[in-house]
C-alpha cells in the first residue's frame, strides 16, 4: 500500500496550524468529509462505538473491529487518517501489535491514551490514568513497531484525573519517549488552551467536543495559539442524530416523507456519495457483449 497519506499528514502538520479535522464514525461519513474538501479526518472511537454498537464510549470496540473500519475508510479516500486506538488494547506488547495492525490497515497516525482500561470518553467524569512510566513504555513500543512511518499521537487524560500541571508534566515525558503529536484532553479554560502549546513545544491536537468540558475555539484562533489539528470528533455524528430524529419524527407524524420536505438528501445525492456512477461505468466496461 502506498504511504503517501502518511507523508501528506507530516507535511500538513509541519506547514500549517488550525487544520480542521472532522471525525468519521464510518466510511460513509468519511466520504462526506472528503467530498466537502477537508484536509484530514479522524476515525473516532467514541463515534464508532456509538454508531456501530449503539453503546457509550466505554471501550467496547476491539482491535479487529477498529482495523476493519480503518480499512473501509482507507478504501474510499486518500486523505490523512488519524485513528483513535484508545489505550492500545492492553500493555506495551499489545500496543506494538495494535500499531502494526492499524498501520497495515491504512492509518496515517495512531492515537494512544494513558487512561486505565476500560477507558471512558474524555469528557465524562471519573477518568483514571496509568502511571506515566507505563505510558512511556507504550509510546516506545508504538514507535518501535511502526514500519512505514505512521505518526504516533500520545493523548493524556491527566487534566481530568490529576490536574493541569500533571498533564503538562506527562506531555514532556511523552515527547521524550518519541510521540510525534500530543493530545492533552479536556482543558477547561481559554487560559489552559493557550498554555499547552507554550509549555509543550511540539505539534498538538485540540479536541472540540460540542457540549464537553473544553471551551469551543474557532480554528483560526486555535492555530494562533499553536494547535496544528483542530479535532471535531463527533460533529458529523451529532448532526446525523439530529437529522435522523427530524426525518423519522416527520415520518411518524405525517405517515410519509418525500424529497420535497427537505429533511433528507436526495436519492441521486446518496448514490453520488457512495460512488455509484463509477461502478456503473465499470459495469459497462466489463459487460459481456
Amino acid at each position: 500500500m502506498a504511504q503517501d497519506h502518511i507523508d501528506t499528514l507530516r507535511k500538513l502538520v509541519a506547514a500549517k496550524r488550525g487544520i480542521l479535522m472532522p471525525g468519521a464514525a464510518n466510511a460513509l461519513s468519511a466520504r462526506i468529509i472528503a467530498d466537502l474538501g477537508f484536509e484530514a479526518l479522524y476515525l473516532t472511537g467514541a463515534g464508532l462505538t456509538n454508531m456501530h454498537l449503539g453503546l457509550p464510549d466505554y471501550a467496547f470496540m476491539d482491535l479487529t473491529q477498529l482495523a476493519e473500519h480503518t480499512m473501509a475508510i482507507r478504501g474510499i479516500t486518500d486523505l490523512p487518517l488519524v485513528v483513535d486506538a484508545d489505550t492500545g488494547f492492553g500493555n506495551a506488547l499489545n500496543v506494538g501489535r495494535t500499531v502494526v495492525t492499524l498501520e497495515r490497515a491504512g492509518a496515517s497516525a495512531i492515537q494512544i491514551e494513558d487512561q486505565v482500561m476500560p477507558k471512558r470518553c474524555g469528557h465524562f467524569d471519573g477518568q483514571e490514568v496509568i502511571p506515566a512510566t507505563e505510558m512511556v513504555g507504550k509510546i516506545k513500543a508504538a514507535v518501535d513497531a511502526r514500519r512505514d512511518g505512521v505518526l504516533i499521537v500520545a493523548r493524556t487524560d491527566a487534566r481530568s484525573a490529576e490536574g493541569f500541571e500533571a498533564a503538562i508534566e506527562r506531555g514532556h515525558k511523552y515527547i521524550e519517549a518519541g510521540a510525534d503529536i500530543l493530545f492533552v484532553e479536556a482543558p477547561k479554560s481559554a487560559d489552559e488552551l493557550r498554555r499547552i502549546p507554550q509549555r509543550l513545544p511540539t505539534p498538538h491536537i485540540l479536541n472540540m467536543v460540542i457540549g464537553g468540558k473544553t471551551p469551543i475555539t474557532d480554528a483560526k484562533m486555535a492555530g494562533e495559539m499553536g494547535f496544528h489539528l483542530v479535532l471535531y470528533a463527533n460533529v458529523a455524528l451529532q448532526g446525523a442524530i439530529k437529522g435522523m430524529q427530524a426525518a423519522l419524527g416527520a415520518l411518524r407524524e405525517r405517515g410519509a416523507v418525500d424529497e420535497a420536505l427537505g429533511l433528507t438528501a436526495t436519492f441521486a445525492e446518496r448514490q453520488r456519495l457512495v460512488g455509484k456512477p463509477h461502478f456503473d461505468t465499470l459495469s459497462k466496461r466489463y459487460a459481456t457483449q
